[in-house]
Formats: C-alpha cells, sequence, structure tokens
C-alpha cells in the first residue's frame, strides 16, 4: 500500500472517528479478571459550547483511561452532563425574554430541558472530534429520572439518618437568582465603597451599610475599649427609624476600626450572623427575596438596596446624622452565576449537616495529585460557617421529594419506593398520619452539587442492579471546584456509603491566554478547541495539552506550541514512511524472526528503546504527561530519525541480507513501541502508523514490555562513541567543503570499538579500529607572527619584522621559540622577540602521513587525507 507523502490530518482524523468501534471502550461489569479502574469524569454543563478548559481536563482524562487499558485494566471512562442548575435557567430566560415565574413550571422544565438536549448534542460531537475514548455505554444525564432517582433516594437516606434537616436560618440569597446559594458558590471581587460616620444617640458609629439601619438590633464595642465600655447595658435610639437597641460587649470589635462602636444588623455580613446567635438577639427583615426593601422601613419600603442606599445616605445628611465619610476597600461576595452582590436572609431551607473531622480525615486516606492541591480543601473546610444549604427557589432541579399537610402541618418524606416524583405533580400515595390527603408541595428544588456529588457513587453501581465497586479510582477535576465538587463528593459518600468516594484525585489546572489572563470573553482572548483542529489537527492539540506543563499548573495556550505539535507529526510521518518503505514487503518475517547478529548501533537503539519505554511509563504512571511526551518525542526526533536512521541506511540499502535484517527488526522494533507509546497521546496518527504493522486497533493492544536484558551501559557508550565519529566526521567534511558522501582515504579510530560497519557506511570510507595509541609527529609548516604583539610593540619596523619571520625556516623557528626569545636582524639591527610573537602551524604526521586528528570524546579519530 502506497504511503502519502503528506500527513493529511484533517482525512486521517475524520477515517478514523468514523471507523472507531467505540465498544472497545466499554467497561465489562462482569469481568473479574482485570483489576477496575473507574474514572469519575466531571460531568460539565451543557452550555454547548465545550471550551478549551474542558478539552484540556478531558485530555488528561483520556491519557489516563487509554494507558490503563493498554496496561491490562478493565477501565470506565463515563461521560456525564450536569444540566441542572442556574446556568441553564439563566440562559433560557435570557434566550426566551422571561423569567422562571412567568410561565407555568412543567413549560419552563420543558424548555430548559429542550435546549440542553440540543447543547449535549454540540458538546458530544467535539469530545468524539478530539479522539476521547468515551465510554458511552455508561453515559449519566442528571436530568433524566434514572439519575436523578438517585439523588431524591439519597435525600431520603440522609434524611433517615438524621444527616440532612430543615430550618429557618440565615442563608447567602442572589437576589437575581431569586435563590439560596451556598457558600462555596459566593464569589468575592474587590470594590471601593464608603464608610459612613454617624451621630448613633449617645454614641458615633461606622457602617457600610446605612440602607440596613432598620434591621439593626444590637450596637456593639469591645469591652476593653475605656472610650465607650461604660455604656455596656445601655440601649441607644437607631438614627430616622427611632426604635431602641442594646449596646453590648463583644471581644470581636476591633477598636481601631471606623469609630470602635459597630450596629449589629440581620443581616449585613457574617459576622452580624455570629453576633445574632451568640447574644440571642432579635431578628429583623429589611431585605425580602426579591432584594427589595421590606415593610419596616417605613417610606423606603419598595426600594431596590441601591435606591435604598442612596435615600437614607441624603436622609442622615438632612439630619444632621451623618458627619463623615471614607472611602473604603471591601471585598463583596458575589453570586458566582450573575455576579449580583448577595444578601444574608433568614428563611427557612433544607441543609445537610456538615462534619468537618471527618472530611479532612477521608481527604487523607486519598492521593492528591499534586499533594499540595489538598491544602486547598483543608483551608476551605475551616472556614465553614454553617451547614450546606442544599435547597434552591428554582425549578430546572431535581425536585425534593417532600409535602406538606395542609391540616397539621406535619412534613411527609417520600419513601424511596415512590420515587422517581416530582411533588408538585403528584400527591403522596398515603394519607397523612391525621387521616388528612390534602397536602402542599414543596416547591423548592435541590441545589445541582446534590446531584454532581453522587457521580462517584454512581458510575460505582449504587443504587443499581450492578454489582456496587467503589471507591472508583481517579477523580480529575479543576482546582476552582476543589471546594465545591470535591468537598461535597467526599461528604456524601462517607455518610451514604461510609468509604471515601475514590483513590486518587488528579487537579488540573486553569487555561490561560497567550496574554497570561484567564481566557475570557471580556479579555477577547479565548480560543475554542474546534478552531485548533481545524487549523491544525486534534492530535496537535492533545500535544498542546500534554506538554502545556505539568499537572496542576495553570497552562497558557499559544499557537507556537500547537505549531511545534504538527511539526513534530510531520517529522514523525517523514521516520515513519521511511521506515515502512523497509519494512513493507516483507513485514511478518521481520515480525517474527529476531536476527542472530545485531549491530552495535542496533542493540545501542534497543537500549536506548527500552529505557524509554521504562521513563514514559513511570511518568504515566506519576501523571506527568508533560514529561512523557517529551522523552517519547526526544527520541523519535533526536535517536531515531537524526541518528539511527542515517547510521544504517547503506545498511538497509545495501546487498549484506543479515545486515539490512538486523537494521529492519531493530526499526519495526522502534515503529511499534512508539506507535503503542504515541497511542494514548495522538490516538488518531498512532492508529494510522499502527494500521500497517500490525492487527486491530493500536488501542486494544498492549503497552510495551521492558526487556531488561537489551539495556546495556556498555552497549549505550559503544553506540554513542559510533554516533559521534560519524557526526564529528559529517562535520569535517563540511567545514573541509567536500560532500557529505564523499569518500575519505581512510578513518582510524584508536580504541576498542568492535564493530565498524555503521561508520563504513556512514562516513562512505574505509574505517580501521587500531587498538592503543597513535605515534603522531608534528611538523612546523608555517609561520604565522602574532600582530597584536608585534604591531604595537614595533609599529614602523614591524612589517620588516613580519617578512623577516615568514622567510625563515618554520623548523628552525619552531627549534628557537622552545629555547626561549626568538632573535633576528631586521635592516642590520638586532631584534629580540618573545615566543609569543608567533604562531607555529604544525602539520600532523603519522606514519610518513599527512593526517588531521578529531577528539571525539576524548577517543582519537585519525582521519588520512
Amino acid at each position: 500500500m502506497a504511503i502519502p507523502k503528506e500527513y493529511d490530518s484533517n482525512e486521517i482524523e475524520v477515517k478514523w472517528q468514523d471507523t472507531w468501534d467505540m465498544s472497545m471502550y466499554h467497561f465489562d461489569w462482569k469481568d473479574e479478571s482485570r483489576p477496575q479502574y473507574i474514572i469519575d469524569t466531571p460531568p460539565p454543563y451543557p452550555t454547548g459550547n465545550f471550551h478549551i478548559g474542558n478539552s484540556l481536563n478531558w485530555c488528561y482524562i483520556d491519557f489516563v483511561a487509554r494507558y490503563k487499558r493498554m496496561q491490562g485494566f478493565n477501565v470506565m471512562f463515563p461521560q456525564g452532563w450536569d444540566c441542572h442548575g442556574l446556568p441553564t435557567e439563566v440562559k433560557v430566560e435570557e434566550i426566551h425574554g422571561i423569567t422562571k415565574n412567568q410561565i407555568p413550571r412543567t413549560e419552563f422544565r420543558k424548555l430548559c430541558e429542550e435546549m440542553t438536549v440540543g447543547n449535549i448534542e454540540k458538546m458530544r460531537a467535539t469530545m468524539l472530534r478530539l479522539g476521547f475514548s468515551t465510554d458511552w455505554s455508561n453515559e449519566f444525564i442528571t436530568m433524566d429520572p434514572d439519575y436523578y432517582v438517585k439523588t431524591q433516594r439519597s435525600f431520603v437516606k440522609m434524611k433517615e439518618m438524621g444527616r440532612l434537616y430543615q430550618s429557618e436560618h440565615p442563608v447567602n440569597w442572589c437576589p437575581r437568582c431569586e435563590t439560596a446559594i451556598a457558600f462555596a458558590e459566593v464569589e468575592y471581587d474587590a470594590r471601593d465603597t464608603k464608610l459612613n460616620f454617624l451621630h448613633f444617640d449617645k454614641l458615633e458609629i461606622a457602617t457600610t451599610r446605612p440602607e440596613l439601619l432598620a434591621a439593626c438590633v444590637a450596637v456593639a464595642i469591645n469591652p476593653d475599649d475605656e472610650r465607650y465600655n461604660e455604656n455596656i447595658g445601655q440601649t441607644v435610639k437607631v438614627p430616622l427609624f427611632g426604635h431602641d437597641v442594646k449596646v453590648i460587649g463583644d471581644k470581636d470589635v476591633d477598636p481601631a476600626f471606623g469609630t470602635g462602636v459597630v450596629m449589629i444588623c440581620t443581616f449585613g455580613d457574617k459576622q452580624d450572623v455570629r453576633w445574632w446567635a451568640e447574644h440571642d438577639l432579635p431578628l429583623r427583615k429589611a431585605i425580602d427575596k426579591n432584594g427589595l426593601i421590606t415593610e419596616i422601613a417605613g417610606k423606603y419600603a419598595g426600594m431596590t438596596i441601591p435606591e435604598c442606599k442612596a435615600a437614607i445616605i441624603e436622609d442622615l445628611k438632612k439630619e444632621g446624622y451623618l458627619y463623615d465619610q471614607k472611602t473604603l476597600d471591601q471585598n463583596v461576595g458575589m453570586c458566582w452565576r450573575c455576579k449580583t452582590p448577595i444578601e444574608i436572609l433568614s428563611e427557612r431551607q433544607w441543609f445537610v449537616k456538615i462534619d468537618n473531622e471527618d472530611i479532612l480525615k477521608t481527604a487523607d486516606e486519598i492521593e492528591w495529585l499534586p499533594e499540595y492541591m489538598k491544602v486547598r480543601l483543608q483551608n476551605w473546610t475551616g472556614t465553614m460557617e454553617w451547614d450546606w444549604c442544599i435547597s434552591r427557589q428554582r425549578i430546572f432541579a431535581t425536585p425534593i421529594p417532600v409535602w406538606y399537610c395542609k391540616k397539621c402541618g406535619e412534613v411527609m418524606v417520600a419513601e424511596e419506593e415512590w420515587l422517581p416524583m416530582d411533588p408538585t405533580q403528584e400527591q403522596p400515595p398515603v394519607a397523612c398520619k391525621c387521616g388528612s390527603t390534602d397536602f402542599e408541595a414543596e416547591e423548592d428544588v435541590l441545589d445541582t452539587w446534590m446531584d454532581s456529588s453522587l457521580t462517584a457513587l454512581h458510575v460505582a453501581g449504587w443504587l443499581s442492579d450492578k454489582e456496587m465497586r467503589n471507591p472508583t479510582q481517579l477523580r480529575p477535576q479543576g482546582h476552582d471546584i476543589i471546594r465545591t465538587w470535591a468537598f461535597y463528593s467526599i461528604l456524601r459518600s462517607k455518610a451514604l456509603t461510609g468509604e471515601k468516594p475514590w483513590d486518587s484525585i488528579l487537579v488540573n489546572g486553569m487555561v490561560l491566554g497567550e496574554d497570561g489572563h484567564k481566557m475570557s470573553k471580556s479579555l477577547g482572548n479565548i480560543i475554542s478547541p474546534e478552531e485548533v483542529i481545524a487549523k491544525y489537527s486534534a492530535d496537535s492539540f492533545r500535544q498542546w495539552a500534554a506538554v502545556g506543563g505539568s499537572t496542576g499548573s495553570d497552562v497558557m495556550f499559544r499557537w507556537k506550541d500547537v505549531v511545534s505539535a504538527s511539526r513534530f507529526f510531520t517529522k514523525m510521518w517523514s521516520i515513519y514512511r521511511f521506515s515502512m518503505s523497509h519494512l513493507e514487503e516483507n513485514l511478518s518475517d521481520i515480525v517474527n524472526t529476531k536476527p542472530e547478529d545485531l549491530a552495535i548501533i542496533d542493540k545501542w537503539l534497543l537500549s536506548n528503546l527500552n529505557k524509554l519505554i521504562v521513563s514514559v511509563t513511570e511518568s504515566l504512571d506519576a501523571y506527568q504527561f508533560d514529561e512523557a511526551y517529551k522523552s517519547i518525542r526526544g527520541f523519535a526526533w533526536e535517536i531515531l530519525a537524526d541518528n539511527y536512521i542515517e547510521l544504517v541506511k547503506s545498511r538497509l540499502y545495501g546487498d549484506d541480507e543479515n545486515a539490512r535484517k538486523a537494521a529492519q527488526y531493530t526499526l519495526y522494533q522502534a515503529i511499534d513501541a512508539l506507535s503503542r507509546m504515541l497511542a494514548p497521546f495522538a490516538p488518531f496518527f498512532a492508529e494510522e502508523m499502527y494500521s500497517r504493522i500490525g492487527e486491530g486497533s493500536v488501542h486494544a493492544q498492549a503497552w510495551p514490555e521492558v526487556d531488561e536484558s537489551l539495556i546495556s551501559e556498555s552497549i549505550e557508550k559503544d553506540g554513542e562513541l559510533i554516533k559521534e565519529i560519524a557526526s564529528n566526521v559529517r562535520r569535517y567534511k563540511s567545514e573541509s567543503g567536500m560532500a557529505l558522501n564523499a569518500p575519505l582515504e581512510k578513518i582510524e579510530v584508536y580504541g576498542t570499538l568492535g564493530d565498524a560497519s555503521d561508520l563504513i557506511g556512514v562516513t562512505n570510507s574505509t574505517v580501521e579500529i587500531i587498538e592503543g595509541e597513535p605515534d603522531f609527529e608534528h611538523v612546523p609548516v608555517n609561520i604565522k607572527p602574532n600582530m597584536g604583539i608585534i604591531g604595537p610593540k614595533f609599529r614602523k619596523q614591524a612589517g620588516a619584522i613580519i617578512k623577516t619571520l615568514t622567510s625563515m625556516d618554520p623548523v628552525e623557528v619552531a627549534d628557537i621559540a622552545s629555547k626561549g626569545n626568538i632573535n633576528i636582524t631586521v635592516d642590520g639591527e638586532d631584534i629580540e622577540l618573545e615566543p609569543e610573537s608567533v604562531v607555529i602551524e604544525k602539520e600532523v604526521i603519522s606514519a610518513g602521513r599527512a593526517v588531521d586528528v578529531l577528539d571525539v570524546n576524548g577517543t582519537v579519530v585519525v582521519i588520512v587525507r
């Protein structure tokens, strides 16, 4: 079969994408003969855009999955889709110009589902084009009942365990999305604000939230602050609103901030919540779920928060309460999705109890890759203010399987066998304990992390007809969701099964644009995987992912790295094409028959090849994809192409059949091993390579085995010497203006090198290996005056001195210079020159012949001219 001269990546990649039987990647639930390797794959939001950050992470996963299969593991690389939550709802509202409350729940949910299905198809197409070896038989979609039934059943189980409860409690609230959000979903932004100084009855306070004056329930001072401690226990009137509040003492008050006196509002921030709970203070709600001011604020009721703030500041000025303002830097908590500043409201919500110690203990049982990423989980766990709020005031999410009896108020939680179900669409199949059948449905839904925190259990077979296979072996994810997905997954796995969710967690970094900033639309530095594939290839994109950086580090996307990848495949194709031209005709004989006599350079290559297999295997076992790929690339380019092939060309084209077979066998071993080692990284290119040398798909083959008997330091030393001699001779010819294939009269190598056959071929010259040391005679043949010394010292006489020197016998001058200064007569004047005034050029004579001598790493190489 003719091999095209040029490698057409688009044609070949599309060919294999259409040809591959994806069932070869399926996990075998019944297989007990192979060790399992289940990957708890991240389920992305189906936005329709499988962006470059997703692609980087999935490249890492695919490298592992393909490698582990070749290592003999029963691998599951599932694909999930995390459909529920705010991103989908917000997009549907934006597309249709509605809010979730303007149409019936079922209709809004249907719009979300339709958009999600279309987006999944788009993202699936990108994933297939990138060559991911996904196990599509284990695909899951969180909006499907067969998945969210597990979420609902986990809710019921954790309620029965006492790990889940409902309570009136302060929560983080997004006024734009009109829902509670968890602490992990709060992002922070540095902004300027005003610190307002107020006359507060008998005291003076400083506050950034004057719009919450109506919600003020106390004023606090530090009891050690002598300026104010006599006021502890008294009451003061709140400006503008006139209600009395207590003055309390608390050591958490910072005397150096503002005036040293703070007002406590329900709720301005997390510190207000702590004081409210510790001092058993009353609750005054000044902000409602829509972000509007409530009736307790009197004339300000109904205003938005910014409107109320402006109005109250104006009135404080008019009434003489506001006496100063200063600019203050602060971190503002925002909704992770819409970037609206969050508020803390007291609402009745569902919560999961957090056992911080259990989570930290379990984290220690898991291998973190890299290890330092565990600190992020530890730090986050130590900052948890209250339990995980899991209820959301949205629609497109897993329904909370709960009803409330209208007669007695009893909370009815669904039985597991009733599930899946939507309480807003179905009534309980049994009556309440009081006998009533009149129920109000729970309209809140579950946090989407309640779905995705079950992925490890789901892919391991939890609550299915399959044998449970937990823990899974690997969780790959970004460092940005350690505090959410990793944290909640550990919590849920321990609560529901008592086991850690995974053996190892592999954390990847973010993708940065060429400007060094995180990719974003606003910066205009976004690159799509499809764009890279169209310009170069999927394999080139994957190579960028492999060598872009070490695991855990952020990776910069640079076009030059993709170009470099493309060039490597061009080079590799040239290597492959040349090799196949010498292998195709009698491939079967080459594969099945190992020659008895291999040349040193053959053994040298096989030693390096087996060391490469060791190195790449160790790197992949440690998830060091960059080191693995760089090793492969370096071997192929430098050792195989630049040296071995050049050294054995004469044998491949020569008449010595045994010598040719030895080179062919060695070349085949290299091409076969390279196709297998490239398979996890460049699946299309590797498949094309293997298709002409093996049976079946390369992705169904075993990982190359190391033959320790072929690794030899002495062989490598001899091979390196042959390689270096050949390189030095090529350089000698080039510097002498000779054609590289021009023969030399003779090359003598002084040493114990046992095999000169490849040196003879590559230099096109007679080569003799001679033991012992050469006998050289250095004969002076020319005198070269040193103008740097003679010119400045003798000036006008310099020309005459040089003329005299060059007319003298070089042998005589060398003899005089060896004894001391050189005395000459110029125009009747005696002149004395230091030996350094001349350079004696000598010719090397060996056995009466003029020769050139090369020093190759301490080995003398004599070139007879």
